[in-house]
């Protein structure tokens, strides 16, 4: 395997180069998806896209077991040196080249798959929603196992090591209105003044007390209210919450005391407070035979010494909605250490560029591990 990779090398720096120069947002990978459709058909893969949305899905072989590997494809939208732009910050493009990179291993092997092995290249994780929209589509129905992957920074694993699995946290994005009346700064007893209502909104989010086992928070990221006018009270105001939670009912508790104190808050000052969800993703669902998949293979690459136990971490992706609303999947994240720094979602991250090529190598061989399983005869 090794002399594969090494052969596959220039290749895949070469679309790590231009995935990376090449970033677009969630929803609009347009241009990314034509370059992954035409790489996917010129290595002779059948490939599946869609009318209404971006991403496309690789498919070699036929029948079962079914065996599918993720990759997410969006870009952040974040300042830059001063200006907005598309950035991937979070590792999508070296994800995507991973995955791909799978593909380029696949053929250098000239591999006839007994079963089927698709690569799933899926918009919008950012935005929590490109999972949910390739189950709608039911690209994962017949999938049996579905493997994904993921950089870690240098905070949570060191450079060259490699986990099984990511236990994500959950994450939801609220986004809330306070509706009210302006009134003169001078007769402020006839109405409700909305920095008030954000003032005592941030001390009750402060209050909230559930089982500390469970890691959460909440916390206000956004609010807005006032004008150019310094003499009038402000009735209205917009604001954005960030809820986390280390597990999927943490979070329904969670969600459940902000609703409460949003209710209270409402009736207590006599303003309209509405909240809408704007994101929303599942805390990890990990099955136990994939995980050991992976940690086998992780072993057998990387050494014994380099591997390291499931990562429990505060982030999120989108990947659990596949194991949540398809059980019968088996699933599981890879984790790499690539010395990320100085973090993920940084403007300026960086990581070891090697990671890309035991990311292809670790992925490679737990895909050709599984569909070759002694039990799927």
């Amino acid at each position: 395997m090794n002399k594969i990779i090494e052969k596959i090398k220039p290749t895949v720096m070469q679309v790590f180069n231009h995935l990376h120069h090449h970033p677009e947002i969630s929803w609009q990978e347009v241009n990314t998806t034509e370059y992954i459709v035409n790489m996917l058909r010129e290595n002779g893969w059948k490939t599946t896209s869609f009318e209404d949305c971006t991403g496309v899905i690789g498919e070699i072989g036929s029948g079962r077991p079914v065996v599918a590997v993720r990759a997410d494809m969006d870009a952040l939208w974040q300042e830059v040196n001063g200006i907005f732009c598309a950035n991937h910050s979070c590792g999508h493009d070296a994800h995507m080249t991973i995955v791909l990179g799978v593909m380029f291993a696949l053929k250098e092997m000239n591999y006839e798959p007994k079963g089927t092995i698709k690569l799933i290249f899926q918009p919008a994780e950012e935005k929590g929603t490109g999972a949910l929209k390739f189950v709608e589509k039911g690209v994962i129905d017949d999938v049996d196992f579905l493997y994904g992957v993921h950089l870690r920074p240098f905070q949570e694993l060191d450079n060259g090591f490699a986990t099984p699995a990511i236990h994500h946290g959950s994450a939801r994005f609220i986004e809330g209105e306070i509706k009210g009346t302006d009134v003169h700064g001078a007769r402020p007893h006839l109405g409700a003044n909305a920095i008030e209502v954000g003032a005592e909104l941030v001390s009750l989010l402060q209050g909230i007390h559930l089982d500390p086992m469970v890691p959460y928070s909440a916390k206000v990221t956004k609010f807005m209210a006032g004008g150019d006018s310094a003499n009038i009270i402000p009735g209205n105001a917009r604001f954005s919450l960030d809820l986390r939670a280390q597990s999927n009912e943490g979070m329904k508790k969670l969600t459940s005391r902000v609703e409460k104190i949003a209710n209270t808050l409402a009736n207590y000052y006599d303003v309209d407070i509405q909240l809408s969800q704007a994101a929303y993703i599942a805390a990890a669902e990990v099955n136990a035979e994939a995980t050991e998949m992976m940690s086998q293979t992780i072993k057998e690459i990387l050494g014994e010494e380099k591997h390291k136990a499931p990562i429990i971490t505060t982030g999120g992706d989108d990947f659990h909605f596949y194991t949540l609303k398809r059980p019968h999947l088996k699933a599981t994240m890879l984790g790499l250490g690539c010395d990320l720094k100085p973090g993920l979602h940084h403007p300026h991250m960086t990581f070891d560029k090697e990671a890309l090529l035991k990311g292809t190598e670790i992925l490679t061989k737990v895909v050709l591990s599984t569909i070759n399983k002694p039990d799927n005869e």
